[in-house]
């Protein structure tokens, strides 16, 4: 189980330092005068595309592939209206947006939450060993009390999530996958656990604020990016 709730992370970190040497390239032709990055400033929406394929290289549940796949989808109509090809009015698309987002919640309150609970009874987990949490312009406060919990993935989009996990329990390593963008992630853990932090903070930040552990028999390592968010564990 170690190995599935694990992320991609040489995939997205590939992807995001090809992306930032780019942008190091697209500035140093402006410094000499070779292209003008004003007029590059205006593709701003971009940024929707390079984080939602981040998100994308980086998840491994369903949740997160359609929350990347709705950030590109947004960046890239964004960008043709930048360009003139489309003719992109939010008064228009919103109500999409509202349909694309209700049809996301009943998704993972209906079908997902069933085949988690499927996949729990197979291999005798309950259902918060592994979590797969979203909160998109919205706050997600849960309670996790499980004995053996496992790890999963959190996300958070221009929005919060907080988990306490101070009744909880590990066996050996967790592994947690977090990806905040204009959002934040806090997670309270037990004073007996070793938390390791690989996260990758771009214009945010990742914050541990836990007291020493007696030993390192139960390991919690968070992974992930805070885009423009922020990240916190503490007891």
């Amino acid at each position: 189980m170690k190995n599935e709730i694990q992320p991609k992370g040489v995939s997205s970190q590939v992807v995001l330092g090809l992306l930032v040497i780019a942008m190091g390239f697209l500035f140093l032709l402006d410094n000499l005068d070779i292209l003008d990055m004003h007029r590059a400033f205006s593709f701003w929406p971009m940024l929707f595309i390079i984080v939602g394929t981040v998100k994308l290289c980086d998840t491994r549940t369903q949740g997160g592939r359609l929350v990347g796949a709705a950030l590109v989808g947004v960046g890239v109509l964004l960008t043709l209206d930048r360009m003139d090809v489309i003719d992109f009015s939010w008064r228009a698309v919103w109500p999409l947006f509202l349909i694309g987002f209700g049809a996301f919640l009943l998704y993972k309150s209906v079908v997902g939450r069933r085949r988690v609970g499927m996949a729990s009874l197979k291999d005798g987990a309950l259902e918060d060993d592994v979590i797969d949490i979203t909160a998109i312009m919205g706050g997600f406060d849960r309670r996790i009390t499980t004995p053996h919990f496992r790890g999963g993935e959190v996300t958070a989009v221009m929005g919060g999530c907080s988990l306490d996990m101070r009744n909880s329990s590990i066996e050996g390593e967790a592994v947690i996958n977090v990806f905040a963008f204009w959002g934040g992630v806090t997670i309270k853990c037990p004073p007996d656990w070793t938390v390791i932090l690989h996260g990758t903070p771009i214009m945010g930040g990742f914050e541990e604020k836990t007291m020493p552990p007696p030993d390192s028999a139960k390991r919690l390592v968070i992974r992930g990016y805070a885009i423009m968010g922020g990240v916190e564990v503490r007891n």
